[in-house]
């Protein structure tokens, strides 16, 4: 057991994590999509995390970022210091997991790997599971927007929709993009958005890990969102881009960025333009 932060990759198999659980800086956190995830099985050692404690949870745009008093009062609660280093996982393949780190990035905490597959990887490699829910011990974390450039604005966006080194992901599925299935006022996507849906980056034969990175830049690069270029990512709620986001970031693309607001803001109001 070491006394220091361990050096973990940002995308972490299981059998490197099975070897660092007794680790007393990891803090590893299932923000499982299904209530029912973390009970029926967990890493050893997890902390469950409820998803919308991830989210404002108000106002036109709940699914906004939450305040940074939200954000420190939810910190603490799990136990996070600049020493932690958190290990996220999901039971769908990295969206809720993808979101939590695109949060602590937001407030400067870089000490963190997302358990490629999550319970499900986990699970088929046989792996130890716990049933019994961990408490963690609380901290005292003071979280600010340190690093705000993380997210863009709707404002900033509309403003540069026309520029050539923005490129913006939509990950949200075909029929969303185009405009055919949605609850919003307005359908269809952001001018000049390409579609690349979350699920076409995990990989469905190998228990929900990240595709082949040269098989994903490969077609990252065909749809025009190259590593040259500051990309921004969204869905309809900054949930499924969480995974997304996470994505870009391992294979290695320098800008990425996320519209937290995502087709939930864009879609219901009157100045966003559109396209179908």
């Amino acid at each position: 057991m070491s006394s220091e932060t361990p050096q973990l990759p940002l995308i972490l198999d299981p059998a490197t994590l099975s070897r660092h659980l007794e680790d007393p800086h990891l803090l590893i956190i299932d923000v499982p999509l299904k209530v029912d995830s973390y009970p029926a099985g967990h890493v050893p050692g997890a902390i469950f995390l409820d998803s919308r404690r991830l989210l404002a949870g108000y106002g036109e745009v709940p699914n906004d970022v939450p305040t940074e008093a939200a954000l420190s009062t939810l910190f603490s609660e799990l136990g996070l210091t600049p020493e932690t280093h958190v290990v996220a996982y999901d039971d769908e393949g990295g969206g809720w997991a993808g979101r939590l780190l695109w949060t602590l990035e937001l407030i400067g905490h870089r000490r963190y790997s997302y358990l490629n597959g999550g319970i499900h990887a986990w699970r088929a490699d046989g792996h130890p599971l716990e049933t019994i829910s961990n408490t963690p011990t609380p901290s005292d974390y003071q979280a600010a927007y340190l690093n705000p450039a993380l997210q863009i604005r709707r404002e900033e966006l509309i403003e540069r929709l026309d520029d050539p080194q923005l490129a913006i992901w939509d990950a949200r599925s075909a029929e969303e993009y185009r405009g055919t299935k949605g609850d919003n006022r307005k359908l269809g996507h952001i001018p000049g958005a390409v579609n690349f849906d979350w699920l076409d980056v995990m990989d469905k034969h190998n228990d929900l890990r990240l595709r082949d990175y040269a098989e994903l830049i490969t077609e990252l690069e065909a749809r025009g969102l190259t590593p040259d270029k500051e990309i921004v990512t969204h869905c309809q709620s900054h949930h499924r881009s969480g995974l997304t986001w996470l994505a870009a970031k391992a294979l290695g693309y320098d800008n990425v960025r996320a519209y937290p607001g995502s087709w939930k803001e864009w879609g219901n109001r009157d100045d966003t333009p559109v396209e179908k």
